[in-house]
């Protein structure tokens, strides 16, 4: 069993060794319930780390090609030539990822990997395909401004109400699937409209999106957050537009 982490990458050096290093030395050995019958007792996930570098300027860049310069049998580099957005980084990375599970991670530290066996384990159990790490379940987390709040709500309920679920947290970076569930997906997103159109996308398929509760902390503008209001009102439109269409 093989847990392809895409890593998105946009001017991140201040933060990419360290959550390179996270990834790599968290414990991936997870604890079936016993409901799967082609698992029994504890099973450990080998990982596969995909970097999709976006065009970065700020000499993140540098150290992908150190890295790339001597081997490593764990991970893929991928350089954009030019900033595409995130979408475009993680559709490039799912090409590259060969895991039978798949998981984005954020390159800014907000969201801890040592989660990654409270997302795992509902999919190995065989009770769900996807899997969501929700920050509004009760994990510990650092407060998030009242317009970030506001904005994933209402994205969120949005989603319930178009989708027919019942989700807390669509917007959610940690997102969790077998490979099947998006292996001929036509994604089509470029920026941060990639997270309610897979949302979207894996709803309308009839597949169940389960919830675990996360950690988060956290970043604001001055440290490096990039998204915005904007990108909410593209996210609404992106979930309205998904409903309708394929």
């Amino acid at each position: 069993m093989k847990l392809s982490i895409v890593i998105p990458v946009y001017n991140e050096r201040a933060t990419l060794e360290q959550i390179v290093r996270l990834v790599r030395t968290v414990d991936l050995t997870v604890n079936p319930s016993g409901s799967n019958p082609h698992l029994n007792g504890p099973t450990v996930v080998e990982r596969e780390i995909v970097i999709v570098d976006d065009g970065s300027t700020d000499g993140t860049r540098d150290i992908l090609a150190e890295w790339q310069r001597t081997p490593q049998p764990d991970m893929k580099i991928i350089f954009h030539p030019a900033n595409g957005g995130k979408g475009a980084a993680l559709r490039t990375g799912f090409e590259h990822a060969t895991g039978d599970l798949i998981v984005i991670q954020d390159a800014d530290l907000e969201y801890d990997p040592r989660d990654y066996v409270k997302l795992l384990e509902p999919i190995l159990d065989g009770r769900a395909p996807v899997v969501y790490g929700s920050r509004f379940l009760g994990g510990p987390r650092a407060a998030m401004s009242l317009t970030h709040t506001f904005g994933n709500q209402m994205l969120t309920i949005v989603t319930n109400l178009f989708y027919g679920t019942s989700l807390s947290d669509m917007e959610t970076c940690y997102k969790c699937f077998r490979r099947d569930v998006i292996a001929d997906m036509p994604l089509r997103s470029r920026r941060f409209e990639i997270e309610p159109e897979l949302t979207a996308k894996i709803l309308k398929r009839g597949y169940t999106i389960f919830e675990v509760p996360i950690s988060y902390n956290g970043r604001a503008f001055h440290e490096g957050k990039k998204i915005t209001w904007r990108d909410g009102i593209v996210a609404l439109r992106t979930l309205v537009k998904y409903r309708f269409v394929d």
